[in-house]
């Protein structure tokens, strides 16, 4: 039976628990490492695993995933560097933290560096996953059927993880934040709040699943909802006035030149 240390408990450490737990037959043993006492309770009550210290939570682990923040990865890597078996599969998901920092640590380990994000919480998640420079092959199509039990996983050259995490990564706070200003601009056209929620939620829910399903480019998508001289059209004719696409784009880059940032940190 497989046995996976996951190492931080937080929302995206969870999400793993729960897809891992669902997706794999048979199921494996997961011990997860998490400093809050509370919130370890909290997990071992609410999904079975076994709780112990990160340094405990590595031995005889066949995969390790380290979710903590990038401010605290080195730490937790110097910790368990000398529990980590020989040829187990370390996956670090840590915004700008690259692999060759922690196969320098762990050199016994089979390094891969991932970006998920927080709609794994749904098993609708895209992770972006690279390998290190000594991962060997088998280990990076692990690494890739573990990380799917939570959705979609690209997988990238490390040179591009930095853009990776800034259009999946950090996208779905630009839909939420979409999502707030259509739902404040329904509230002030006279819809209530409880309409204005649920009109956005369902447009942009429908807009995804049609922009999946049909093959279309949004372009051409986007061509079919708007008639010259129609309601779209006014309403398009205001964001591109206002360079809105600009705008994206911009924030995409600035959250690639973030990532970068951390690394160099």
């Amino acid at each position: 039976m497989t046995r996976i240390a996951v190492l931080g408990g937080g929302v995206m450490g969870e999400a793993l628990i729960i897809g891992l737990q669902h997706r794999l037959t048979p199921a494996p043993t997961i011990v997860v490492a998490e400093k809050r006492a509370d919130r370890a309770a909290e997990l071992a009550d609410r999904f079975g695993v076994e709780v112990a210290a990160s340094a405990a939570a590595v031995v005889d682990a066949d995969v390790v995933i380290i979710v903590v923040k990038p401010q605290d990865i080195r730490a937790v890597v110097n910790e368990i560097a000398a529990g980590v078996a020989d040829g187990a599969l370390v996956i670090s998901i840590a915004a700008g933290i690259t692999t060759s920092s922690i196969e320098e640590a762990i050199p016994q380990a089979n390094v891969v560096r991932a970006m998920p994000n927080t709609p794994a919480r749904l098993e609708l998640g895209v992770t972006g996953i690279s390998a290190g420079a000594n991962c060997e092959v088998e280990a990076l199509a692990r690494a890739e059927q573990l990380l799917a039990s939570v959705g979609t996983v690209i997988s990238v050259p490390e040179t591009l993880q930095d853009a990776i995490t800034a259009v999946s990564g950090s996208g779905p706070a630009y839909v939420f934040f979409l999502a707030e200003a259509m739902m404040a601009g329904a509230e002030a056209v006279g819809l209530s709040a409880e309409d204005a929620r649920s009109a956005v939620v369902h447009t942009l829910l429908g807009a995804a699943h049609l922009l999946q399903v049909s093959g279309e480019e949004p372009a051409a998508l986007r061509g079919m909802v708007t008639s010259p001289g129609g309601t779209t059209a006014a309403a398009i004719a205001v964001l591109q006035e206002r360079e809105v696409l600009g705008a994206f784009m911009a924030a995409i880059e600035a959250a690639r030149d973030r990532s970068r940032e951390l690394s160099a940190s």
